[in-house]
């Protein structure tokens, strides 16, 4: 399962990000570190079904909309030198190990200073956040990688290839490999054999990039100024991780009809709000056409869709019918990296059916597609193998 992480400093919104995208039981208070240890959960990427173009009725989306699951993590607070192993930094950075890719959440609001304390509202430049994290990132690789590098260069004997394989094996916990450190090499020019500090922090930052990119979130969207939200790069997304919290849990009460990333809601029939709901949900209205939704959903999509550039695909046993074997329809969404082919996907459903792979036949045109075509989002693919 692809996993993301929340990141960022303390008291920035991370835990309301993470409950509201997966509805978990979280502590969430105004003070630093609440989150003390590593929250676990699932969130979802949203992506259109094709049942509804096909004339079906799969009985697995909402409304049209596949929602698969992804992992995510809420993990501590990072304050400044937490590389240095201040704050909780060293169990921050190494519940950043499995993950994919990262969700930086900043507190849009300029209300809490660098280590997370509350201040008054926009009296802290938000984007210095921002940069931070990276620098603490790639600190905290560079550490690794000095400790380790002389003792790696001299088993190395001179040849790059070589100490690029070590290399990887020593940063394997980190899911870093050799290919992730060749790019990282031909980007910024670093030979390691003569590398001092500063160009090995430029390595990491580069290896850093590639392999756990960042989607970046201005959380508390509703709270800043103006002036200040519009300062943000155009990439960062504007979130309000509080209201969409909110919705799911009036969605869930049956108050109103809401998927996560509709720009809007409506209330159900026959409920009739409280003052305090519908002035509540107002309010919620108002932020949500102001930033064409909450957010959320859209800084999980794009992580996914974007950063890891991964497209949905659906296996089936039956191109007639769309089916599996039990006569469901579109049972199964897989989410794979572009660029994956049809014998990809047949590992992916079960390694024997890869072991085992014919030909692929796509469910759309009922035509054979060869082993090596690239198979594209919303793609319906029956996989022909010897296995059972």
């Amino acid at each position: 399962m692809i996993t993301l992480a929340l990141a960022g400093k303390p008291n920035c919104g991370k835990s309301t990000f993470f409950k509201a995208a997966t509805l978990a039981d979280v502590e969430i208070a105004n003070y630093p570190f609440t989150t003390i240890d590593a929250n676990n959960g699932v969130a979802y990427v949203r992506s259109p079904c094709p049942c509804r173009e096909l004339g079906l009725d799969c009985g697995n989306c909402h409304d049209g909309f596949r929602f698969i699951n992804v992992g995510l993590i809420d993990v501590a607070g990072l304050v400044p030198d937490a590389h240095k192993g201040k704050g909780l930094g060293n169990q921050f950075l190494d519940n950043l190990r499995s993950a994919d890719a990262i969700i930086q959440v900043v507190d849009a609001s300029g209300g809490t200073d660098a280590e997370g304390n509350p201040v008054d509202p926009g009296s802290h430049d938000p984007k210095e956040d921002i940069r931070f994290l990276r620098f603490e990132m790639a600190m905290w690789v560079a550490g690794i990688i000095e400790k380790h590098l002389p003792r790696l260069a001299r088993a190395a004997q001179g040849k790059e290839a070589a100490l690029v394989d070590l290399l990887a094996e020593g940063l394997a916990g980190l899911s870093m490999t050799a290919e992730d450190i060749r790019s990282a090499l031909a980007e910024t020019d670093v030979d390691l054999f003569t590398a001092d500090g500063d160009a090995l922090c430029r390595f990491a930052d580069a290896l850093i990039a590639i392999n756990k990119p960042m989607v970046t979130v201005a959380n508390k969207a509703d709270l800043a100024f103006e002036e200040l939200l519009a300062s943000f790069p155009p990439e960062v997304v504007r979130t309000t991780a509080a209201a969409e919290l909110a919705l799911r849990g009036a969605a869930s009460a049956g108050v109103i009809s809401y998927l996560p990333g509709d720009p809007d809601f409506t209330v159900k029939p026959g409920v009739t709000l409280t003052p305090q709901q519908e002035k509540g949900l107002s309010m919620i209205r108002a932020v949500m056409q102001r930033f064409k939704g909450t957010g959320v959903q859209e800084a999980v999509n794009r992580a996914v869709f974007s950063l890891l550039d991964m497209i949905v695909v659906y296996p089936v046993e039956d191109e007639t019918h769309f089916t599996d074997g039990k006569n469901r329809i579109l049972p199964d969404a897989f989410l794979m990296k572009r660029g994956s082919t049809p014998r990809d996907l047949a590992y992916r459903v079960h390694t024997d059916i890869g072991k085992g792979f014919l030909y692929a036949v796509d469910a759309r045109t009922k035509m054979r597609v060869k082993d090596s075509t690239e198979l594209k989002s919303g793609d319906i693919i029956r996989i022909v193998s010897t296995a059972k």
